[in-house]
């Protein structure tokens, strides 16, 4: 039988903007426990966002976030040797988490530039009217998947 799980940790806000979701994605950048080196990147990312479009980073931040933030995936359930793909609700911390992995990703594989340039380029691909970019890909597959997939919603447990 499986423990109590260990009680959720609440993330502090950052510095600049008061904002949770930022801190969780400077520490989703951050590597080897740099965090002031991936608080640069993303600061330096809204500033250029700043430059470029005119519009306060974060609120492109936010609208970026919201845009790519899946609601359902598949998990694999084995029923009788078969493996279905079974359409699943995503709770809403997973949510956040999975849309600023994805966001991450997504300017890491961007070609040339810094990655100032390119985490700016990302956000506001995916901030804009028609949203774009690798991380709005990602979502529109996985809810593809989740869409072939609704046959086999009754094996959700």
């Amino acid at each position: 039988m499986r423990r109590n799980s260990a009680p959720t940790r609440s993330t502090l806000p950052d510095a600049r903007y008061q904002s949770q979701t930022v801190t969780k994605l400077i520490n989703g950048i951050m590597k080897s426990g740099k965090k002031s080196t991936a608080e640069g990147l993303v600061y330096g990312a809204f500033d250029r966002i700043e430059e470029i479009s005119g519009r306060r980073g974060l609120d492109v931040f936010e609208i970026a976030v919201r845009n790519v933030t899946p609601t359902v995936e598949v998990k694999p359930r084995r029923v009788g040797g078969a493996t279905y793909q079974v359409p699943i609700d995503i709770r809403a911390e997973r949510r956040e988490t999975l849309a600023l992995r994805w966001i991450r990703d997504a300017a890491r594989t961007r070609n040339g530039r810094s990655y100032v340039e390119k985490l700016a380029a990302e956000l506001l691909d995916a901030a804009g009217d028609q949203p774009a970019g690798a991380a709005i890909r990602k979502k529109d597959e996985t809810h593809r998947m989740a869409e072939a997939n609704r046959a086999f919603a009754h094996y959700r447990w």
